[in-house]
């Protein structure tokens, strides 16, 4: 079986996951599942786990499934507090079924992750520990915005609780499933959790940079709630005075927009993001060369090349 086969059991599983005979579950379910995404963190656990020696792929693609599953429910969610009305080049599951059934299907999501997990053991911990994380971090966000306390550090401390940590959960969990060494796991780690911080960096440029359309998401919601990267670097670090002046605008997302990008934010945030993509590269000099270790410096590379 080849990585692109085994991704298509990924989705096979998912799908089959959420066939709940309760209709609206199953179909929003579907509905984003179904618009696809870049998978990105499913793959990456697949990589880590062919490059650390693995080679039964149906074993390890329900753990894939299941660190995707928690991803996309969250992004349910996030369309819930953000007014999204578009995902994945779609409308939202928030824009068809509203509100309330949007948050079941985020719920009934997360459920299903528990049913994948179930055999895996001490995998359960770790992923549990990447998805105390994710709400972490957002919430984090969220406090950030109401408190008006958005400065370059908080914005990392966002950012590596709810983007990183379920990289490096699935890197790492690739990595234990094969039975690799410590250090090969540790480099794992690392490795995840710098493409996970240069992945986040990444997505606020483009949301700062892309209409919607192209984004295949609801673009601007990172800067209307004063947390895009590039708005956490207006102002010497600090996106207290954007975050102010947005308040005062009759049109905040022209107003931002021209705000930081009169300035270097977006190309100093692109520079981080590589330089975040090179440590993350670095750290997989403990694998021996394999071509699925050459796929896992393709797939950081491309977190920093993507344009959507």
């Amino acid at each position: 079986m080849t990585i692109q086969q085994a991704m298509q059991t990924v989705e096979d599983i998912m799908l089959q996951a959420v066939n709940s005979d309760v209709q609206t579950l199953r179909n929003a379910s579907h509905h984003i599942l179904s618009a696809g995404g870049k998978r990105v963190r499913p793959r990456l656990l697949m990589l880590a786990y062919a490059a650390a020696g693995g080679t039964d792929y149906v074993y390890a693609a329900p753990v894939a499934a299941a660190v995707e599953l928690v991803h996309t429910a969250s992004v349910v969610h996030d369309d819930i507090n953000d007014h999204g009305v578009m995902r994945r080049g779609r409308p939202s599951v928030n824009a068809i079924w509203g509100r309330t059934f949007a948050l079941l299907t985020g719920d009934f999501l997360f459920t299903k992750v528990y049913e994948l997990m179930a055999p895996y053991k001490d995998l359960n911990i770790r992923l549990a520990e990447a998805t105390v994380a994710l709400v972490e971090g957002e919430t984090l966000q969220a406090a950030a915005v109401k408190e008006n306390n958005f400065t370059r550090e908080v914005y990392y401390q966002i950012i590596a609780r709810k983007t990183a940590a379920l990289f490096k959960s699935a890197a790492v969990m690739g990595g234990e499933m094969a039975g690799a060494a410590a250090d090969v796991i540790d480099a794992f780690g690392q490795y995840g959790y710098n493409v996970g911080l240069a992945f986040q960096i990444v997505d606020d440029i483009l949301d700062l940079t892309v209409d919607s359309e192209h984004l295949g998401k609801t673009a601007g919601i990172d800067l209307a709630q004063g947390r895009g990267y590039a708005v956490a670097y207006a102002g010497n670090g600090s996106a207290t005075t954007a975050v102010a002046e947005v308040a005062e605008a009759d049109d905040p997302m022209k107003r931002i927009k021209q705000k930081v990008l009169s300035g270097d934010a977006v190309a100093e945030g692109q520079k981080q993001a590589e330089m975040l993509v090179q440590m993350a590269i670095t750290a997989l000099d403990k694998l021996p060369p394999s071509n699925f270790k050459q796929a896992l410096v393709d797939l950081a590379h491309s977190v920093v090349q993507r344009d959507h």
